[in-house]
């Protein structure tokens, strides 16, 4: 694939967090970080639009998607969710992590 040089204006915390990922071997150049963060956002809105289609698809089939049926999705799906919670770790005296 044929890569070509931009300029652009970056938050500064986006720029330390692009550093320290180098720094920590995730990613090979500042570059490839920023390039890696611009295919997944192409991908994100690649996937939203895909999914505006099917639900155009969808309301022109069997009519407009009313506001309880997205209620009773939300609700459904919120019984099949996995709650994952950090557990927390208690500490010693001194701070550091109790064994």
């Amino acid at each position: 694939m044929t890569k070509r040089r931009i300029t652009v204006t970056v938050d500064e915390h986006h720029i330390e967090a692009a550093s320290t990922a180098v720094s920590d071997g995730d990613a090979s150049s500042v570059s490839a970080w920023v390039n890696e963060a611009m295919a997944d956002k192409s991908a994100h809105r690649r996937r939203l639009e895909a999914l505006d289609e099917a639900i155009a698809d969808y309301e022109a089939e069997f009519g407009p998607i009313t506001d309880e049926q997205v209620e009773e999705a939300r609700h459904l799906a919120s019984q099949r969710a996995i709650r994952v919670r950090a557990r927390t770790r208690e500490l010693s005296p001194s701070g550091e992590p109790a064994a």
